[in-house]
């Protein structure tokens, strides 16, 4: 059966492969850019995050596109557009230019990552989706890191490396474009406002925010911080490269660790872990490259779980139908804390505290450690402990359920194009 459905969604995971090589290559690429065409460390900031605030407008506008028009389609213009604005940047070096870019891409990506998620969730069964998922974020890691290395061979100061870029994204529109869409189902879910999972689970609300304003700090500003210490461009891909190795390892162990013992002890622990890795690599240079290698994958197997651990213990405490819409809420506000976390990092380090880059990510890992702990002493654990699958990237699977409530809650247009048949939407074609 599980061969069967790797074999249905092969074009798929050959897409999303390619796709997961220019993420990682773009980012690092950009910020090494910047930095060689002098924009600043403030400006360079407020470059990176828009791309978080385009994942956040993709991920809760692009659902109800997509069911309109349908995946592979949406798939098709979303890779297009991507293409399109990286080209752009190659040509066009204007920090304004680059930052209304960058939100296009993120914009797009977020919205690939909606129908990828969404249509191997379709594909699944209960048996299998686990796997499935595994398999595809493994796939997701393997594509960032081999976008750093293929950064170390190409300049940041030339044309070409941007070239490849576009050119990775256009042969992953290949595979999908000779596919045939699964058109996912839908359900009703409850909405959770963002407030009410405040005063229900402090403790996910707040490990979302500030453990994805440390990952748009180090994926953002960390390739600027690396060659300001004295890193070569081969060594700052490594560099990146390690962070995402060390999380790829440990997520299944802290995984499954957490579903045995209190998750926020788990939590205590990662946090603790990712402050003493911090603490660490503020002391070393660039004459410790081998060092600051196996110290950041440390940094990364620590650090990159949490997000995961926290959305897994939010859920610890909804009722079933409240999860999709807990899910909604976690991302929207992961993308706030990802908005502000490389601007104001970068602000910091333009007035002279860039020696302090991974003091600041220290501090706010143990910010969200010592809260861990002070959780404990005031709730209970779960009386039962759900089990998740764990991701960095995504961390949180857009289920065909997700998709739908998303599309909810975005205005209504067009309405007219879609019918209700037994209660479920179909679209007219």
């Amino acid at each position: 059966m599980l061969k069967k459905q790797l074999r249905g969604i092969s074009s798929l995971l050959s897409s999303i492969s390619l796709i997961g090589v220019c993420v990682g290559m773009t980012s690092t690429l950009l910020s090494l850019r910047a930095t060689i065409e002098g924009f600043g460390t403030l400006v360079t900031g407020f470059i990176m995050s828009a791309y978080f605030i385009g994942y956040l407008f993709g991920s809760t506008r692009a659902p109800k596109d997509i069911r309109r028009v349908g995946y592979i389609r949406s798939f098709g213009g979303l890779a297009a557009l991507a293409a399109a604005s990286v080209l752009v940047q190659a040509i066009w070096i204007d920090p304004v230019v680059w930052f209304v870019m960058r939100f296009v891409t993120g914009f797009a990506i977020s919205g690939i990552f909606v129908i990828v998620e969404s249509w191997l969730n379709t594909m699944a069964d209960n048996k299998s989706r686990g796997t499935l998922l595994s398999i595809y974020l493994v796939i997701i890691y393997s594509g960032l890191i081999a976008g750093q290395l293929i950064l170390g061979v190409a300049d940041p100061g030339g044309f070409i490396a941007f070239a490849i870029v576009v050119l990775l994204i256009n042969l992953a529109l290949i595979p999908i474009l000779v596919s045939v869409t699964v058109e996912p189902t839908t359900h009703e879910n409850r909405k959770v406002p963002v407030k009410m999972l405040l005063n229900t689970v402090p403790l996910g609300v707040i490990n979302a925010f500030v453990m994805q304003a440390c990952y748009a700090m180090f994926y953002g500003i960390g390739p600027m911080y690396a060659s300001y210490i004295g890193l070569s461009v081969l060594q700052i891909t490594f560099f990146m490269s390690a962070f995402i190795v060390g999380g790829l390892l440990s997520q299944t162990p802290f995984g499954l660790l957490s579903d045995r013992i209190d998750r926020r002890i788990v939590i205590a622990i990662c946090a603790a872990g990712g402050t003493a890795a911090a603490i660490l690599l503020a002391q070393l240079g660039a004459g410790n490259a081998l060092l600051i290698y196996l110290v950041v994958a440390v940094l990364g197997a620590f650090i990159l779980p949490l997000y995961s651990l926290g959305m897994a213990h939010t859920n610890d405490y909804l009722e079933k139908d409240q999860m999709v819409g807990a899910t909604g809420a976690i991302i929207k506000i992961g993308g706030a804390g990802s908005i502000i976390g490389a601007p104001a990092v970068a602000a910091l380090m333009q007035f002279g505290a860039i020696n302090y880059f991974f003091l600041l990510l220290g501090g706010l890992t143990a910010f969200v450690g010592c809260y861990a702990l002070y959780r404990i002493t005031r709730r209970a654990k779960a009386e039962e402990q759900l089990h998740s699958n764990f991701a960095i990237l995504a961390p949180s699977q857009t289920s065909d359920e997700l998709l739908t409530s998303m599309a909810e809650e975005a205005p209504d247009e067009e309405d007219d194009t879609e019918e209700e048949v037994d209660g479920t939407a179909v679209l007219k074609r």
